[in-house]
């Protein structure tokens, strides 16, 4: 890595390489003739250093929109917040400079800035905001616990910057070093003594290139993530400073964040102006051997604002938006030392309560410390380790015996409300039970469908998805009152060429006329089908139109009636989804996807993915895309009404395309594919 000369390096001694020894003379050599693929060694590209992270953003921080763009802030400052949970920082400073950068500074014990052991001619510093996979947090001799685990975080913000300076205060001097998309652009430099002074502070400035010209980081964002990680850890104070020219509305210039009661105070804020059944929260902290939980819940029998609850939790100070392990450790203690409570008191009730029950109308806050926390995925919004659970569990549920114990009337207030909630739930399930059961004459349905609300089949639909990861995408994307979920296990049976024995016996046959709530053949009734729409959604590749063709053939075969009727639909996902800045769009072809390049992001670096599957789409891009009815596309499968020499046309297809005989495909292949043309792909 090269370095300007007017900047001295601290670990430059002028030594210069020696020529290199020849390479030896092979024993035997293999000629190897290339053939003219397109595709060879020289397309094959090594990415070095950080450039993986330049070129794959989405792959580190989850894409470039607005929320990755403050990731990097978060990155930062829990680098500074694990120094404070280890006992070697006090205080936080973060600052919103008036050229768009933030610097963030601790009194902790500062990056080592000596020679690494490794790469001798670089200090530790510069291998840290240089190397993927470098730092102090893989093992638990430097700390304890961390928000920081994969070693990528500091370096990868590096990566996106435009420009990066790095502060270190330690061993008595005080040293810099400047850096710039992810290569260093100075040497390390002491640039004087500070011997009673110890420290990191790090300078950065988002990479327009990356987030767009328009893309800056928000000081009421920052503002309002620094002041939720001071509520974290009770023992930090937290520094704010934003320069006049970044000040916005409901921003402070200067401000000191410090709550010695923790997330108690963090609830208690969120709380303000809402009538809660206690007058203080149910809170705690306990510290084990095995990590440390802080929790704070209150229950509202009026809601919060426009929400009938809520449940915010952290994992070494890093909110896990998406919840995890630790969160169903709290329900769980909640929900059972509750059912306990209802047991010791005679109500006969207490076994009705879920956790749903006991959750819907509280507000809570659960935090853990502990050692190798294990997330999905870099951006860490989930917590799956095991442990955590457990922990949770435990602790939560011995301290939640003890609260309710202590004060009946708010016990009995709880539980009654909570008694309440399982009435309503048990109430509308029963009403549903009855009305589907009406509706389909009361018939077995399949395990594995989830049905929709609606009593008639009027506005309803019926999406029958490739493979259980999808349908489980699909669960959640859905609208519950209109919409069923039919998860298919890869492809059926192809009827064309199977036996009617066959065909009997096939369970995802079975299951699937089970939830149309008809029969086949001369038997099938058109006013018998469950469902308004029947939607084929598979993913958008090969397989997926197989599995789609194996589909429409069952349906012709069997259920014409409901083809000619218009009952029948192709979803079309789509198949990359292209961002630059906080704009995102999506294209189900390349040819879309190249329309969207020159056209929605003219002249703009684009990120561009490409999903292998309706798996991983998430189930806001899948509602989105694919199922929201004011934003999807549908194809209807059709058939001609009257001619009978094109009927004939397509019951011959079928046979040709989809029958016993292989020569026939075969024949056919051989006579079109002079229609065939090339496309790139």
């Amino acid at each position: 890595m090269s370095k300007p000369t007017s900047a001295p390096d601290l670990f430059s001694d002028g030594a210069t390489q020696g020529p290199s020894s020849p390479a030896p003379t092979p024993k035997a050599s293999v000629k190897v003739t290339a053939t003219d693929t397109g595709y060879s060694a020289k397309d094959i590209e090594v990415l070095e250093g950080l450039e993986p992270v330049r070129k794959r953003p989405g792959m580190y921080i989850g894409g470039t929109d607005e929320r990755a763009l403050h990731h990097l802030f978060a990155e930062i400052l829990d680098n500074s917040m694990d120094e404070a949970v280890a006992g070697h920082a006090k205080r936080i400073q973060v600052r919103v400079l008036d050229d768009g950068s933030v610097e963030v500074e601790d009194d902790g014990r500062g990056i080592p800035v000596d020679r690494h052991p490794k790469y001798t001619d670089k200090s530790a510093l510069e291998v840290i905001l240089t190397t993927l996979h470098s730092g102090g947090k893989f093992s638990n001799k430097a700390y304890q616990t961390s928000g920081g685990l994969h070693g990528v975080g500091i370096s990868v913000v590096n990566a996106l910057s435009e420009e990066m300076t790095v502060t270190i205060r330690r061993d008595g001097g005080c040293f810099q070093q400047t850096f710039a998309r992810g290569m260093a652009t100075s040497g390390l430099e002491r640039i004087g003594d500070e011997p009673r002074k110890h420290g990191t502070c790090v300078r950065f400035k988002p990479d327009p290139e990356i987030f767009g010209a328009s893309a800056v980081l928000k000081p009421q964002r920052l503002m309002k993530m620094a002041r939720a990680k001071a509520y974290l850890f009770r023992g930090v104070e937290i520094r704010w400073h934003c320069a006049p020219e970044r000040l916005v509305e409901g921003v402070e210039a200067q401000a000191t964040f410090k709550f010695p009661n923790g997330l108690a105070d963090f609830l208690s804020e969120q709380l303000e102006g809402c009538a809660v059944l206690s007058p203080e929260p149910f809170s705690g902290r306990i510290e084990r051997d095995d990590g440390t939980v802080e929790w704070a819940v209150a229950w509202s029998a009026n809601g919060f604002g426009q929400h009938d609850g809520f449940c915010h939790s952290y994992c070494n100070t890093i909110p896990t938006a998406a919840g995890g392990t630790h969160e169903n450790g709290l329900r769980s203690a909640l929900s059972r030392s509750l059912k306990a409570y209802a047991e010791l008191v005679g109500e006969k009730r207490g076994p009705n309560i879920t956790a749903d029950d006991v959750m819907i109308n509280a507000g809570a806050l659960v935090s853990v410390f502990i050692r190798e926390p294990e997330f999905q995925g870099q951006t860490k919004d989930k917590l799956s380790s095991t442990m955590a659970a457990r922990l949770v569990d435990a602790v939560v549920r011995d301290a939640f015996d003890h609260w309710l114990a202590s004060s009946k009337k708010t016990a009995d207030a709880v539980l009654e409300l909570a008694l309440e909630r399982a009435d309503e739930r048990l109430k509308r399930r029963k009403d549903k039970e009855v009305a589907r059961a009406s509706a389909t004459r009361k018939l077995r349905l399949p395990g594995k469908l989830a049905d929709c609300s609606e009593r008639g089949a009027e506005g309803t639909e019926l999406f029958l998805v490739e493979g259980d990861s999808a349908g489980g995408s699909a669960k959640q994307a859905r609208d519950r009152k209109t919409q069923a979920i039919l998860p298919l296990r890869g492809k059926i049976l192809n009827v064309a060429s199977a036996t009617p024995e066959k065909i009997r016996a096939n369970q995802e046959l079975s299951d699937l006329l089970l939830a149309l709530g008809v029969q086949l053949g001369r038997q099938f009734n058109l006013d018998d089908l469950r469902y308004e729409r029947l939607i084929i959604m598979t993913d958008a590749d090969v397989d997926g139109a197989h599995i789609a063709s194996l589909l429409i053939t069952f349906f012709y075969r069997f259920m014409p009636e409901m083809i000619h009727a218009g009952r029948l639909y192709l979803a079309l996902p789509p198949l990359y989804r292209l961002s630059h800045g906080g704009k995102t769009v999506y294209a189900q072809d390349d040819e879309e996807r190249l329309h969207h390049i020159e056209t929605t992001f003219k002249g703009k670096k684009v990120e561009v993915g490409r999903f292998k599957g309706l798996g991983e789409m998430t189930p806001p891009q899948l509602k989105e895309t694919t199922m929201k009815k004011d934003s999807r596309t549908l194809i209807r499968v059709t058939l001609p009404h009257d001619a009978d020499d094109a009927a004939d046309d397509i019951a011959k297809l079928v046979e040709t395309l989809m029958g016993k005989k292989p020569e026939l495909r075969f024949n056919y292949i051989q006579t079109n594919a002079k229609f065939v043309e090339d496309v790139d792909v």
